[in-house]
């Protein structure tokens, strides 16, 4: 019933508002011709769920019923009294939309990606999903958190197309537009049944991932579902009891995905003072050195000290991808990268600034994970990926990047190696150096899985990607925060943590 009055609040003109806004991470480009349409998707194998048969939806009414008549002319109706910014919204959303509530996760990400501030008395509050108004507010959108909600996002918008696939090539069901020459059609045409919605699959699912995630941003992710939903029916694509029922397979994958996450271990991530300190003295104890914290005023703990025992997706065990010991510190092995440091420092080229500063992805920004998501977003449009390879793309690329997030954290507390700067007297950094332990790179080892990722899924990019990622390596020791061991280790990390969701790729029927 809920479902139901949304809709017919939307057909009826009493919206929420049309606040239209552009985002700043957001790619132009025009509704296009898919290059396939995947007719057999509903069969591939979905990662939540054990195939797209369950989760179901009610038998669709036949385009002669009188009832299916009246939808189109409610269609026709809200087509006729369109207005301009409805118009623009049309073309905004596209017929890929998949992107779009990307793009939208990724201006979260960027808008929370702010380090708490100070008390006044100089201890540090953390901020609470119990308090999200805080202060501070919640939540520091740090890159493991942005790992985190890009992958449970594209998981639950692939899961949720692959229910939605199976359903329309099942019922046929055309879209309104091919029903009734009188509507016309704002999208290239791709031939892809309407019942039920995917766009309205992607719209819930999206806006129910990223509210549990952003909870201060409700409000502002309803109305953007509202306005998704709106340009289904406005476009031509679908009918009311097309988005009814999509709507209710993305509820029901949100649900299902947001219950992994629930114990997936990740409120345990960020530890107290006694905690931290244990974590660093059982390293010490081990390997003889420890990271510490040279920031003033110090936070009391590191970074999500405990993000390295979240559950994986694809690596059966974080010990199967843990790199080895790192260089003692006073051995030949670190005295030589003391030396290419000290070199880099010494000899800063406008080529190793520029690319210091591209690959940062600090503070304010989409963080390493929403920098790859960023170029899958662009290979997803010059490939004319349709919307369930489109999420297809994002799912195992945020998969394979979350992993080996959960990978190098488990490296950087399991080691505890100290950064350049607290052990190279007089060192001088060209970067903001983060306030976790340093090896391995978490630059390197993101960027590197998403990288293989991304080799598989366009192969014909696999030279440029792998390429980049190994810039985005070395660009931390440029920027003087890492040790090159810190970037080679972490890269070939990447790479091992990414093979195991490429195996997982292979076998789900889509290729």
């Amino acid at each position: 019933m809920k479902t139901l009055l949304r809709i017919i609040i939307l057909l009826s003109g009493l919206s929420l508002g049309g606040c239209f806004r552009e985002l700043p991470t957001e790619l132009e480009f025009d509704s296009y011709q898919f290059q396939g349409i995947d007719e057999d998707a509903g069969f591939w194998k979905p990662i939540l769920l054990e195939s797209g048969s369950d989760l179901s939806v009610p038998n669709p009414t036949s385009v002669s019923s009188p009832e299916y008549q009246m939808e189109l002319e409610q269609v026709k109706e809200a087509i006729r009294t369109m207005n301009e910014q409805q118009r623009k919204n049309v073309n905004y959303w596209t017929n890929n939309p998949v992107i779009r509530w990307n793009e939208i996760a990724l201006e979260l990400i960027a808008k929370y990606n702010l380090i708490p501030g100070p008390n006044e008395d100089g201890t540090y509050t953390l901020p609470s999903p119990n308090d999200p108004d805080g202060p501070p507010v919640f939540p520091f959108a740090h890159p493991p958190y942005a790992s985190r909600a890009l992958a449970y996002l594209s998981v639950a918008q692939y899961d949720g197309l692959i229910a939605a696939w199976y359903h329309k090539f099942r019922f046929g069901r055309k879209a309104p537009f091919e029903v009734d020459p009188e509507i016309p059609h704002a999208y290239v045409t791709n031939q892809i049944p309407a019942y039920p919605s995917g766009g309205a699959v992607v719209a819930s699912a999206s806006r129910a991932i990223l509210t549990a995630m952003f909870p201060l941003e409700a409000a502002y992710l309803e109305e953007k579902e509202r306005e998704h939903l709106e340009c289904l029916i406005l476009s031509g694509e679908n009918v009311p009891s097309d988005l009814e029922a999509g709507i209710k397979i993305g509820e029901e994958i949100a649900a299902l995905s947001m219950t992994r996450a629930s114990g997936d271990g990740m409120k345990n991530a960020q530890v107290s003072k006694p905690v931290s300190d244990s974590i660093a003295n059982a390293a010490f104890e081990r390997f003889g050195w420890k990271w510490k914290n040279l920031e003033s005023p110090t936070r009391p703990v590191g970074l999500t000290p405990l993000f390295g025992k979240v559950k994986m997706w694809n690596v059966p065990n974080v010990e199967a991808t843990r790199p080895g010991i790192p260089p003692t510190p006073g051995s030949p092995e670190y005295l030589e990268d003391v030396k290419i440091l000290r070199k880099y420092a010494n000899e800063v080229t406008v080529e190793r600034r520029r690319i210091a500063n591209f690959w940062q992805d600090g503070l304010g920004t989409y963080t390493p994970p929403g920098h790859w998501n960023d170029f899958a977003r662009e290979f997803i449009v010059q490939y004319k990926l349709n919307t369930i390879r489109t999420a297809r793309t994002y799912a195992y690329m945020n998969m394979a990047i979350m992993d080996a997030g959960i990978s190098c954290w488990d490296a950087k507390y399991y080691y505890h190696y100290p950064r350049p700067i607290q052990t190279i007297e007089g060192f001088e950094t060209i970067a903001g150096t983060p306030n976790f332990p340093s090896y391995t790179s978490g630059h390197s080892v993101f960027s590197a899985a998403a990288a293989e990722v991304l080799a598989y899924l366009f192969p014909q990019e696999a030279q440029k990607v792998r390429a980049w990622a190994e810039e985005a390596a070395i660009s931390r020791v440029y920027g003087g925060i890492h040790w090159t061991f810190d970037a080679t280790v972490g890269t070939t990390q990447g790479r091992n943590v990414a093979q195991y969701t490429i195996d997982v790729a292979k076998l789900d029927g889509a290729d």
